[in-house]
């Protein structure tokens, strides 16, 4: 069985959670994050950029840092920007999207079924950021982005959400960047319905946040060790459980600054010597697996590798990103560490292919490749064999709202 637990979320008052709930600070460009904060005093952009319109500077991720965040979060309470359900919930949040629903259930996850692997990882994690999120945690107290899990569905779990999602939901606004978000609270029986429906859910699978879950595990065993701060919210983290059939999985897309000494001629050969290579019109994303779009200089090519380099047997052998960089861009292009080299970019499949052949043809960037992208059986069967995905390899929607429900490690 999978564990979904019901909390009491700090939320938006109804009348500001168009102006509260905000995507991460990261996504952002540093111009368009000005104005929200200039523009916006309700965002929760406002908390976790506490130093905005003041004269006190800290290091950023410093504990100092942390604990401005803290006093700006506990402000937001006091003034009454965000409140708290007197009972524990879990709520349904659907998110609407160029006519595309993506449903699913707010609730805790398990550090248990984490640590015994029935929530399964499929990303290796930094050391060093997973240090830091976990130090942010402790001081602020507080989660307020889920991470995303999918699940294997069942016709109950299905037949509970098309009922409660019938009824009207307490939120209900559409941003600016014109997706619609709905959240519906559950009252407590229903929400022990919807718990008790995952009963017959052997396991859910990260998709996206491998990094905050860990995070919180490792808060969990850090305080465990030190006898302090285990309370019953620090035995979960805060997710976003969505039916795999659901989830929108597009490929990362690479640009490659140089040919690495090649002539254009010279690289075309070296491709040739490891597949199929194919003048195409113009940009064109594959239309199936095992062949790599690739645009050089305005010229458009469909690559395929031959089939003796294609081990099908191998879950992350077989993929797409992997054999790109062990055909092409390790052996021909140089590049021997996707994380480390700065000859790289990555594009997510929801940026147009116009844009990519714009920055080859303005110089910036000698080449590009894009990929198919890898299917949610392709991800779950690395997860499944204990292995990683290649860095970069799936871009997943939806990407969700921060401070549109808070959860309370303290608790």
């Amino acid at each position: 069985m999978a564990e979904i637990a019901p909390f009491k979320a700090i939320r938006p008052v109804r009348d500001k959670v168009h102006l509260v709930a905000t995507r991460p600070y990261y996504s952002y460009k540093k111009n368009v994050l000005k104005a929200k904060l200039d523009d916006n005093p309700f965002t929760f952009l406002r908390i976790i950029n506490p130093e905005f319109g003041s004269d006190i500077k800290t290091k950023p991720n410093s504990i100092e840092r942390f604990n401005l965040v803290k006093e700006r979060y506990i402000e937001f309470i006091e003034e009454g920007i965000l409140i708290q359900d007197e009972t524990p919930r879990i709520y349904i949040y659907r998110q609407t999207k160029n006519g595309h629903a993506f449903i699913g259930i707010v609730a805790g996850a398990s550090i248990e079924e984490y640590e015994s692997d029935k929530i399964k990882k499929h990303e290796a994690t930094l050391t060093s950021r997973e240090a830091m999120f976990t130090a942010y945690l402790d001081v602020v107290g507080y989660n307020a982005e889920p991470v995303l899990l999918s699940y294997k569905g069942n016709e109950i779990i299905e037949k509970k959400l098309l009922q409660f999602t019938s009824e009207r939901p307490e939120y209900e606004f559409t941003t600016t960047d014109r997706i619609k978000h709905e959240l519906w609270v559950l009252s407590e029986n229903d929400s022990l319905i919807l718990k008790n429906a995952f009963d017959d859910v052997d396991a859910t699978y990260i998709a996206d946040g491998h990094h905050r879950s860990a995070s919180s595990v490792r808060l969990f065993e850090e305080r465990k060790k030190r006898n302090a701060g285990v309370t019953k919210n620090s035995n979960y983290f805060l997710a976003f459980f969505v039916e795999e059939t659901r989830l929108e999985i597009l490929e990362f897309n690479r640009l490659v600054k140089t040919l690495n000494g090649y002539k254009e001629d010279s690289f075309l050969h070296a491709l040739k010597a490891v597949g199929n290579l194919t003048a195409i019109k113009g940009a064109e994303k594959p239309a199936e697996e095992h062949h790599i779009s690739i645009c050089v200089h305005g010229s458009w090519f469909d690559f395929e590798p031959f089939d003796y380099y294609i081990d099908e047997t191998h879950p992350v052998k077989s993929l797409d990103c992997d054999l790109l960089t062990e055909l092409i861009l390790r052996p021909i292009l140089g590049i021997e560490d996707l994380k480390a080299s700065d000859q790289i970019e990555f594009v997510p499949g929801n940026e147009s292919l116009e844009s990519m052949e714009q920055k080859i043809n303005s110089g910036k960037f000698a080449v590009g490749f894009v990929l198919f992208p890898a299917t949610i059986e392709q991800v779950k069967k690395v997860a499944d064999h204990g292995m990683n995905m290649p860095p970069k390899s799936t871009w997943v929607e939806p990407k969700l709202r921060s401070g549109l429900t808070i959860y309370n490690i303290n608790e």
